[in-house]
């Protein structure tokens, strides 16, 4: 019965720490990036050339998406985790002795999830270090937030890729790139699967990003003006001295190809 208390109380202090980290660890990204954004506004205005102020853009971009998921998975992951736990806490009893070990280790395993979620959200704490091990990880490190929805069937094959140095601007906005094209398909697509590949050759690098979504007719969009977001893709891979093809048609999916020189 002693072990048992100090078994719960164990668990509502475990509980009462992760509650403050969780707004805690938000108020401390927040803070990170106000203060990033401020250095880069003032960085903005030494800057002058297309491609710097683009990059800054792109990392302004990659930091904001970032922020959007940490609070999305903040509210509805691990809020929700936490609250089944208080609830689990909260059925506890005395007079039920032999219920009390099963609630327990229920507790005990949601608070460990809460904190499993708490590590994996501490890794992308700053939007940089998601490249920072390179564009590979990256892409597969974000797809695994995709993969939480279980609405897609995700193929990822990375061929012959290394990270090479002093490329970590082409990378930024690649990576930023291959999210305003996922973030496309998410919203407008309708599609179930996504084919992703990113091969290097001796001279180039080339990301490939194909899904079975309803289509569109290329000519049209941008006849009609409805092109715009494929027209910065075609703006930014042309920054970086690359080259962004397009293939499309009605009910017949969409391939969008971006091949850079690299390294």
């Amino acid at each position: 019965m002693q072990v048992q208390t100090e078994n719960i109380a164990t668990l509502i202090i475990l509980t009462t720490i992760v509650f403050l980290i969780a707004p805690l660890f938000l108020l401390i990204f927040i803070n990170q990036y106000n203060k990033r954004k401020r250095k880069h506004a003032d960085e903005k205005k030494a800057l002058h050339k297309t491609f710097q102020n683009e990059l800054l853009k792109s990392q302004m971009e990659v930091q904001e998406q970032t922020l959007q998921r940490v609070a999305i998975d903040l509210h509805d992951n691990i809020g929700q985790l936490l609250s089944l736990t208080a609830i689990t806490l909260s059925a506890v009893s005395i007079n039920d002795q032999a219920g009390i070990p099963e609630k327990i280790n229920s507790a005990e395993m949601l608070v460990k999830r809460s904190i499993k979620e708490l590590r994996q959200l501490s890794r992308i704490i700053y939007g940089e270090e998601l490249i920072s091990n390179g564009l590979a990880d990256a892409i597969r490190f974000e797809l695994e937030w995709l993969n939480k929805s279980a609405a897609y069937t995700i193929v990822f094959n990375p061929l012959n890729y290394v990270q090479a140095e002093n490329e970590a601007a082409k990378e930024i906005i690649l990576f930023r790139l291959f999210q305003e094209i996922i973030n496309n398909i998410i919203k407008h697509a309708t599609a179930t699967t996504i084919d992703i590949t990113l091969q290097q050759s001796p001279e180039n690098l080339t990301l490939s990003i194909t899904d079975n979504g309803k289509g569109f007719d290329l000519n049209a969009a941008l006849k009609e003006g409805k092109g715009m977001g494929l027209k910065t893709i075609h703006k930014r891979a042309s920054l970086i001295n690359g080259t962004a093809v397009v293939s499309s048609a009605p009910d017949k999916g969409t391939q969008i190809e971006i091949i850079i020189p690299y390294p």
